[in-house]
Parts: C-alpha cells; structure tokens; sequence
C-alpha cells in the first residue's frame, strides 16, 4: 500500500503528503487496535483486484452514534493507475450496503467541490450532495444500505 498511496498526485484534493512505508504501517497499526472511543468503530479495508492480486486502495467508515442513529463518515482512495475503471464506485457501493447490514443509518462523505470523480463515486453510492461546505468540502450523505 506504501507504494499505491505513495504517489503525491492523490494528495491533490486532501492535502498533505504521501508517507513512507514505516509510517503508514504505524497508521495501520493504530488502526487495527481501533478507535480508544468505544462508542466509535474504525472499519478499514484495502482494495486489492482479483484478476491481478494486486492492491489498489482503500476504503473507510467511521461509525459513530447510539445504535438506533449510526451515521458512518467514509471515505475511499484508488491508485492512480486504476483510477476510471470504476474501481471505486464499485468499493463505495459495497461499503455502503456493507453500513446498511450493519444498522448505520446514514453515511456521509466529504469531497472537494472540484474533484469531479469523487462526486462520482458518491453519486454512484447513492449519496447526494448538500448545501454544507467543511473546511472547504462538501458535505454528501444518504442512507446507508444504498
């Protein structure tokens, strides 16, 4: 994954800069205890493609709230070498139904409003966007389950 999330290209939208392989197997470490809040779940898969084995990416959701009203933040990256294959609709899709047979109520994600492929993926998970700007983001939700 050092070397997919490695590329500053996809830093373009986010900000910030790629990490060295020690750094991010740090990050997944802490990831992999998961959240110290217990009323707040870490979920965190990489993408990897059947035909070639290969990983290509990520996707997240942060599930916060009491059972009856989960609202789960997600998020997802694709290399840039696979990037418009549909790689990462079809991974945000899976994600969202995955919320939805989880009791997540709503997901939500955060896009820059000029990053045309990310509101791709979002429309394609059956997220809308809204009138809310976050740090310089736009706010998308929609029911979780897709």
């Amino acid at each position: 994954m050092a070397v997919v999330l490695g590329d500053p290209a996809l830093h373009a939208f986010i900000g910030g800069a790629p990490v060295d392989a020690a750094a991010l197997r740090a990050r997944y470490e802490r990831l992999v205890a998961g959240s110290p809040d217990p009323d707040v779940s870490w979920c965190n898969w990489v993408i990897r493609l059947r035909d070639e084995g290969r990983l290509v990416g990520t996707v997240q959701a942060t599930v916060t709230g009491p059972a009856h009203d989960r609202v789960a933040e997600i998020a997802w990256v694709v290399g840039t070498p696979w990037q418009g294959r549909g790689i990462a609709s079809e991974a945000a899709r899976g994600l969202v139904a995955w919320l939805g047979r989880q009791e997540v109520r709503d997901v939500v994600a955060h896009i820059h409003p000029e990053h045309r492929a990310s509101a791709a993926v979002a429309t394609a998970a059956g997220l809308a966007p809204t009138d809310v700007v976050h740090e310089g983001e736009i706010r998308w939700t929609g029911p979780a389950g897709g």
